[in-house]
C-alpha cells in the first residue's frame, strides 16, 4: 500500500508497509500512481502525452523511470506487501505485563474548565486525595506485575495532582526506595495546570520528575475563556509567568506545553505560535474531544481549517527552525529512521493491558479517560485485575482487528486510533472516531513534511 501527496513543494510518496518515505519529481509522482494498475507500455503512452511539451522527458527517460521504480519495488522500498497481519494475531496470544500507572492522586482541582473530561477532577464521582497507603500500594503492584520490563511510568495526574502534593512527595519517595532491591527504574510524569507552582515545587518536579506537562490554551483570550478558577476568573496571568520561571529553572529536561483547541479557535497555530514567542519550545496542541451538543464542539465542517492550520504550522516550523529559532510539536516528532517497534505500532497505548489508572481509592481503570464510567472497571490495587474479559477486548483492539481500518494508510501510524476516543464517539473501544482519523492523517502528512525539509537542509 502506498500514499500519495503533494505539500509545500514537495511529491511525497510513503510504502505503508516499509515506512519507506520518497520525495520525487512530478514524472516519477504520475508514474507511481498507475505503476501497479496498467501495463509499461501504456504508462509510457500516457506519460508520452502528458509531457510532450516538456524537452527534457523523452522516452528514455521514461523508461528509465519506470525501471528505477521497478527496482524500488524489488528492494522492498515501494509497494511492499503487508507482512504484520499475522503477527497481529500472535499479539492478541501474548501474555502483558504492567509498565506504567496513572495515579489519579487528586479527584479535585483549583479551576473549573468547561471542556474537562475529568469533571472538573470528579470524574463525576466524589471529591478524594489519595492517600499514601493507597500510593504505596500502587508502587508494589506495579513493581509485583511489571515481568521483564525494567523502566517502570508513574503519570501523576488530576484532577490538579499539585492539590496532593504531600503524598506525591511520598509516593516518590517510597518508589525511589524499592528500585534496587527489584532492579527497576521509576520515571515520572507530573501534570499541572500551574496555579500552585512554587520554589519548592520546582525544585522537587525538577529533581524528579522526568516530565512535566504544563496546561496553557495559548492566547489570554483563548485560555481565559474555557480555564476558570472556581471563581470565574481566566488563570493565564497567573500560569504564565510562573510556567516561564519554571522552565527557567528546568534547564535541558523534558516538559512540553499542553493546550486544548475548541471551536472557539480553529486558528490554533496562533495559540501555537503564541506559545512559542513566550520563549517556549516544547509544545502540544490536542483537539478538544467532548460532546458534539456543546457550543465549543468541533465538526466535519471544521475540517478544512483544520487542515489549513496544520499546514500553516508546519510551514512556519521550518521557517522558524532555518532562522535558528525552531520549537518542537508534539504531534510532528516522527521519526523516519527507525521510530516504535512494529509490536507499539500495531497495539498502541497499551491501555488496559500495560498501562493502567488508578483512582484515589485504589480501583483499576484501562486509562484515565476510563476513569468513572463502572462498566470499565477492571479490579483494584489488592485483588489485581479481575476482568479478564475486558483486559482481553482491550488486548485484540488494535489497527488489524478494525475493518474501517484495513485500508487506511496510516494504520501503523496510529494503531487503530485512541479506545477511549471511540467509546466516546461511537460507544464501542472497537469503533472508529472518523474525526480524530482524518485529524491524525493530516498531521502525519505534515509531520513527514517538515522531517522532510529538515533532512533536505542537512543535507
Amino acid at each position: 500500500m502506498i500514499h500519495q501527496y503533494q505539500l509545500n513543494g514537495y511529491n511525497i510518496v510513503l510504502d505503508t508497509y516499509s515506512g519507506a518515505v520518497h520525495v520525487v519529481d512530478d514524472l516519477a509522482y504520475d508514474i507511481i500512481a498507475m505503476y501497479e494498475s496498467v501495463t509499461t507500455d501504456e504508462i509510457l503512452q500516457s506519460m508520452q502525452v502528458k509531457y510532450e511539451h516538456d524537452p527534457n522527458i523523452s522516452e528514455e527517460i521514461i523508461r528509465d523511470t519506470i525501471k528505477e521504480i521497478g527496482g524500488l519495488k524489488d528492494s522492498g522500498q515501494l509497494f511492499t506487501s503487508d507482512a504484520y497481519e499475522n503477527l497481529s494475531m500472535d499479539l492478541k496470544k501474548r501474555k502483558t505485563y504492567v509498565k506504567a500507572l496513572c495515579l489519579n492522586v487528586a479527584h479535585t482541582c483549583n479551576l473549573s474548565c468547561d471542556y474537562c473530561f475529568a469533571s472538573q477532577g470528579e470524574y463525576k464521582g466524589d471529591r478524594a486525595i489519595m492517600s499514601f497507603e493507597v500510593g504505596q500500594k500502587a508502587i508494589d503492584f506495579l513493581l509485583e506485575n511489571s515481568g521483564h520490563h525494567r523502566n517502570l511510568d508513574i503519570d501523576f495526574f488530576g484532577g490538579e495532582p499539585l492539590m496532593a502534593w504531600k503524598v506525591v512527595k511520598q509516593i516518590v519517595a517510597y518508589a525511589r526506595s524499592r528500585e534496587k532491591e527489584y532492579k527497576k527504574n521509576f520515571r515520572f510524569t507530573f501534570t499541572t495546570n500551574g496555579m500552585l507552582l512554587n520554589d519548592e515545587v520546582t525544585e522537587f518536579l525538577n529533581q524528579e520528575m522526568y516530565n512535566v506537562v504544563l496546561s496553557l490554551d495559548g492566547r489570554q483570550g483563548v485560555h481565559d475563556r474555557l480555564r476558570k478558577t472556581i471563581t470565574g476568573k481566566g488563570s493565564y496571568e497567573h500560569i504564565v509567568p510562573k510556567f516561564k520561571e519554571f522552565i527557567e529553572k528546568r534547564g535541558d529536561q523534558e516538559y512540553y506545553i499542553r493546550g486544548t483547541y475548541t471551536r472557539n479557535n480553529v486558528d490554533f497555530t496562533n495559540d501555537i505560535f503564541h506559545i512559542a514567542d513566550l520563549g517556549f519550545d516544547k509544545i502540544s496542541m490536542e483537539p478538544v474531544i467532548c460532546d458534539s451538543k456543546e457550543p465549543y464542539a468541533l465538526t466535519e465542517e471544521d475540517l478544512p481549517e483544520i487542515y489549513n492550520q496544520y499546514e500553516i504550522l508546519a510551514k512556519e516550523m521550518i521557517e522558524r527552525g532555518e532562522q535558528g529559532r525552531g520549537f518542537t510539536f508534539y504531534h510532528y516528532m516522527l521519526d523516519l529512521s527507525e521510530g516504535p517497534c512494529i509490536q507499539k505500532r500495531i497495539t498502541g497505548c497499551g491501555s488496559g493491558t500495560e498501562y493502567l489508572a488508578v483512582t484515589p481509592w485504589g480501583e483499576l481503570f484501562p486509562c484515565h479517560q476510563f476513569v468513572g464510567d463502572e462498566a470499565y472497571s477492571m479490579g483494584n490495587l489488592w485483588d489485581g485485575v479481575t476482568r479478564s474479559d475486558l483486559e482481553c477486548q482491550f488486548k485484540e483492539n488494535n489497527c488489524y482487528s478494525k475493518p474501517e481500518c484495513k485500508d487506511c494508510w496510516a494504520k501503523l501510524y496510529c494503531s487503530g486510533g485512541c479506545p477511549a476516543n471511540a467509546l466516546h464517539a461511537t460507544g464501542s473501544i472497537s469503533g472508529i472516531h472518523e474525526f480524530s482519523c482524518d485529524v491524525f492523517r493530516k498531521r502525519v502528512e505534515c509531520s513527514m513534511m517538515t522531517k522532510i525539509a529538515e533532512t533536505i537542509r542537512e543535507m
